[in-house]
């Protein structure tokens, strides 16, 4: 690693720690040339996949487009940023996982409704309406209904709504 002050290749390494979710390693480290200390990250470096739109273009997956859906999705909600930057980070890790060069934008589409789903139900709505594109209010109403049927069924989701 070259230094940064001096611009030598000889360095120790002082400190390695993994970050908390065991994506990155922190590394603490000092020249050898002008004690000078700092600090590097190593990351695993993916393959670039590439998104197939509706219309069949393809495109650079972007992390900033999803970050991006999620944040409207969730404007004016209680949900902290470094939610939505772990959801992302999941999604992405999951579409690494089922896709090797290119993914479909519907399965982009559906990962994020999903992790919505679970983390604001009303931003998941929201997402919703603008990726099915609603068209009225009975369109919002069915899916309302369909998240508390799917409540129902699973004893470990919360309460959506009052009676």
């Amino acid at each position: 690693m070259r230094c940064i002050q001096c611009g030598s290749l000889k360095d120790k390494v002082l400190d390695s720690r993994a970050s908390k979710d065991g994506t990155t390693i922190r590394r603490r480290r000092e020249c050898l040339n002008c004690n000078y200390r700092y600090t590097t990250y190593e990351q695993i470096e993916r393959t670039d996949l590439r998104v197939v739109k509706r219309d069949g273009a393809r495109e650079s997956l972007n992390r900033e487009k999803i970050l991006s859906g999620l944040v409207k999705a969730c404007e004016k909600r209680p949900v902290p940023m470094d939610r939505l930057d772990r959801a992302v980070e999941e999604i992405l890790t999951e579409l690494h996982k089922d896709h090797l060069s290119e993914v479909p934008s519907s399965a982009i589409g559906a990962k994020v409704m999903d992790k919505l789903h679970q983390i604001d139900p009303v931003a998941y709505v929201r997402y919703v309406s603008v990726y099915r594109q609603f068209e009225d209010v009975d369109q919002f109403i069915q899916e309302i209904q369909s998240l508390s049927r799917r409540a129902a069924r699973d004893p470990m989701q919360r309460r959506l709504f009052k009676d």
